[in-house]
């Protein structure tokens, strides 16, 4: 396997300024404003102490603390049940459902196995279909640009996680839905999902403390949450920031090992970035990708057809 290299020095942003947003020297379309609405929206200058999303930092701290609280609850039980909640929600959930399947197309499902993977992607509590795979779209779009909703050009931190913690308006939600995930905004499953999500989550928990009581409760839902945000999150921050990259992409998207061992395939991110809608992350024979063999499964019985994972030539 290639030895793990230092990225170039990125040359350092200038924050950006409200009116670089605001105005133009000629005028703009419904579409471009529209733009401007929602690469404003994700701008690190949103967060602050008047602008804070306060469910999101609420319900992560909840987590986190949880988390730090398991290990003087441990059973073999509680455990044994968290790793398989973690597998089915971000292999499953987020990798496959959230990641290859609504964001990027690169296989069909069968009505069933499609409804299976949004739900587990839902469980995971990594946020609704919808905001997953729009924000998703936009960062593929705006990657290490202005306007990427988590890029480490604008810090380490702020790429892991601080970017969740600024609040956006129902009005900046709907358009970045309108203009990223059109054909997915008005599925009736899909709302369903964007309106009882809060739901899912504290009811998969009092299910949880129901079975289990507080061994069960905090393993199985917060130290495995716990666990797949940071997974998740890496991606978003490490593998923009050190690895190797097979592609020369236009962003700073890299190839991370360690990163793929923790995310189910999803550190290999500069194949990705090169080639997003492959189902294939792993694009060398060393490049592991445990969701990938997933999809293949799902592929071999017909659960998943139309799979868009032939290696690039140039892999």
């Amino acid at each position: 396997m290639p030895a793990t290299a230092a990225p170039p020095r990125a040359t350092q942003r200038r924050p950006a300024r409200r009116h670089e947003f605001a105005v133009r020297p000629a005028p703009k379309s419904e579409r471009e404003s529209q733009k401007d609405v929602i690469l404003e929206a994700f701008l690190p200058s949103r967060l602050n102490a008047k602008n804070i999303d306060w469910a999101s930092l609420i319900w992560i701290t909840a987590m986190h603390v949880g988390a730090i609280a398991a290990p003087f609850y441990f059973t073999w039980t509680a455990f044994g049940v968290a790793v398989f909640l973690h597998w089915m929600t971000l292999s499953i959930g987020i990798c496959l459902g959230y990641h290859r399947f609504l964001s990027h197309k690169s296989m069909r499902l069968r009505a069933p196995v499609e409804f299976f993977t949004t739900l587990c992607g839902v469980l995971s509590g990594e946020g609704t279909p919808l905001a997953w795979a729009a924000t998703h779209r936009l960062h593929h779009q705006q990657s290490d640009k202005i306007g990427d909703p988590h890029s480490p050009l604008d810090g380490p931190w702020w790429s892991h996680i601080m970017w969740l913690f600024a609040k956006r308006s129902r009005e900046e939600q709907e358009a970045l839905y309108s203009r990223y995930v059109p054909e997915l905004k008005d599925r009736k499953v899909l709302r369903m999902f964007e309106k009882s999500y809060g739901l899912w989550l504290f009811g998969t928990g009092f299910a949880l403390f129901a079975i289990g009581g507080l061994p069960l409760l905090l393993w199985a839902l917060c130290a495995r949450m716990t666990y797949a945000y940071h997974s998740t999150w890496l991606v978003n921050s490490a593998t923009h920031l050190w690895g190797y990259r097979n592609y020369d992409t236009r962003d700073e998207s890299r190839n991370l090992w360690w990163v793929a061992l923790v995310s189910y395939g999803e550190g290999w991110h500069n194949n990705h970035h090169a080639h997003p809608s492959n189902a294939r992350a792993g694009h060398k024979w060393w490049e592991v990708d445990p969701t990938y063999w997933i999809i293949k499964g799902l592929k071999a019985t017909g659960l998943a057809y139309d799979v868009k994972d032939a290696i690039p030539q140039k892999a």
